[in-house]
């Protein structure tokens, strides 16, 4: 049973969500959401609490970094890019069942504390950034992870920020290295 309420975009988002699991949805309809959102969101917040599953795409990305830059304590949950296109429309309501589920188990909130656990040094040691092979594996390990796909920079922020500990990081990555020698 989820008990937080989540955020999409759209009322297709809630439609899809919705036919995945027995949840409370609340739309933003696009970013230009109203104070009287903002508003809501926090009261919901602090009752029941938010995830947030904005479509895998710039303005999805603008409107989840603008929420939770005003509504404490999100989660947040994250589609690959993959997962949720349909003839070339990129969006929540274009993810299967299965995957909605997935994504909101590996919701995740955004630490207030902020923790260096993971280094530029790590991302280039670990080929998650500067090879040539780089934005691939930032793509699948975001996904075992649950954080979604991102730049380099991004990433690290993500994995620091989020809460990944170096067991979780350590296993994604053998699980990547195994998949890709099938």
């Amino acid at each position: 049973m989820i008990k937080e309420v989540i955020v999409v975009e759209g009322k297709d988002d809630i439609s899809a969500v919705k036919a995945a699991l027995d949840v409370e949805v609340i739309a933003t309809n696009g970013f230009g959401y109203k104070k009287e959102l903002i508003k809501t969101l926090k009261q919901i917040s602090e009752r029941r609490g938010i995830i947030i599953l904005t479509d895998p795409d710039y303005a999805g990305e603008m409107i989840r970094r603008d929420l939770s830059s005003k509504i404490k304590n999100c989660k947040h949950a994250f589609l690959p890019q993959g997962k949720a296109l349909k003839k070339g429309d990129i969006g929540v309501e274009n993810a299967t069942k299965e995957d909605i589920i997935e994504a909101i188990k590996k919701a995740r909130p955004n630490k207030i504390k902020k923790t260096t656990l993971f280094t530029k040094e790590d991302m280039i040691k670990y080929g998650l950034s500067a090879g040539l092979d780089s934005r691939e594996k930032r793509d699948k390990l975001g996904h075992i992870l649950g954080i979604g796909y991102c730049n380099g920079k991004q990433f690290l922020n993500r994995l620091n920020n989020f809460g990944i500990t170096e067991e979780e990081f350590t296993k994604a990555l053998e699980r990547i290295d195994k998949d890709g020698k099938k």
